[in-house]
């Protein structure tokens, strides 16, 4: 894996951490979603205010090669899309004959929003049109394949009715580029740099989805929740969009040293404004945001934490 050089000299301030706990990985993603930037600003703050702490972002192939990262002891933290970690938990989906019951969460980020992209000029108004179509799918090992797949299945679209692509977020949006694909998913933090490069260079579509597909896919996922991309939010974008949002979260090992993970969170929690200045969809980054959205355990630490500021912490999100 590619490593993200985002090591910057320690605070003088701040406090020290256990020997072990001197070099951090986080797993994040590819190069042209949002876990890239925000598990790089992660690391830099890490850098500058826990002393002796040196952290590195790795460049991955997103959600679900995420979490094996984590149960194998391969990164000490990691993003993940909330479905992605929930089925990885509880042995479900993809992970049913690989349960990953050591995860624990710190927190959870932001929301992702799927946006499904065409070209302005395209025939493609609904999930229906696909049919026939080339569609990127997402990056093999990724949570916006896992999300795509759930959305199109709960809505009676299934691989065999078009020609699935597995291509990142940069990949996708070339493709479409060159007319190479029709459409491809994102599962990402909106807006997000792929797009809005692809939508500077070219005239684009959002496809929206029905009440009723909405509720179909909320159906079959219990961490779906409706979503509206702002008009505005990319080039050419006149009108608001409906969509399906997912949560991110940031996971650990439940074997993480307790002071560290009670460090981390206080870290993200208490400095998140620099982590806006990197990606405003850090701006989701609260407290109750966390409480309401993550799908499995906190980490000891993490709680530790929470119940130091005061937050209602509910009984499923204690180990």
């Amino acid at each position: 894996m590619r490593t993200l050089k985002y090591t910057v000299a320690a605070s003088m301030l701040a406090v020290a951490l256990p020997a072990s706990a001197q070099q951090l990985s986080i797993a994040t993603g590819g190069t042209g979603g949002v876990y890239y930037p925000i598990g790089g600003g992660f690391a830099e703050m890490i850098n500058n205010h826990i002393e002796g702490a040196q952290a590195t972002a790795e460049v991955t192939g997103a959600s679900v090669e995420n979490m094996g990262l984590i149960m194998r002891g391969d990164a000490d933290l990691a993003l993940a899309l909330a479905d992605t970690v929930y089925q990885a938990y509880n042995g479900s989906g993809d992970f049913e004959s690989r349960q990953i019951e050591n995860t624990r969460a710190l927190a959870s980020v932001y929301p992702n929003a799927v946006q499904l992209v065409t070209l302005a000029d395209s025939d493609i108004h609904t999930i229906a049109d696909l049919a026939g179509k080339r569609v990127s799918v997402g990056a093999p090992g990724s949570g916006t394949e896992l999300n795509a797949r759930a959305v199109l299945e709960a809505n009676g679209i299934s691989y065999e009715d078009f020609t699935p692509q597995r291509l990142n977020f940069n990949e996708t949006a070339d493709a479409i580029r060159d007319g190479d694909i029709d459409a491809g998913f994102w599962s990402v933090g909106p807006p997000t740099s792929s797009i809005l490069n692809l939508a500077a260079t070219r005239d684009i579509r959002l496809i929206g989805l029905s009440d009723e597909e909405v509720a179909n896919a909320q159906e079959a996922e219990a961490v779906f929740a409706p979503y509206e991309l702002a008009a505005g939010m990319y080039d050419g974008m006149e009108e608001a969009v409906q969509t399906i949002g997912i949560p991110n979260v940031l996971v650990v090992n439940a074997d993480m040293d307790e002071e560290l993970a009670y460090q981390l969170t206080q870290l993200l929690f208490e400095n998140t404004d620099e982590l806006i200045a990197v990606h405003p969809a850090a701006n989701d980054t609260t407290i109750e945001f966390t409480m309401n959205s993550t799908p499995v355990p906190l980490h000891p630490g993490a709680i530790r934490y929470f119940e130091e500021v005061g937050a209602d912490i509910p009984d499923r999100l204690r180990p």
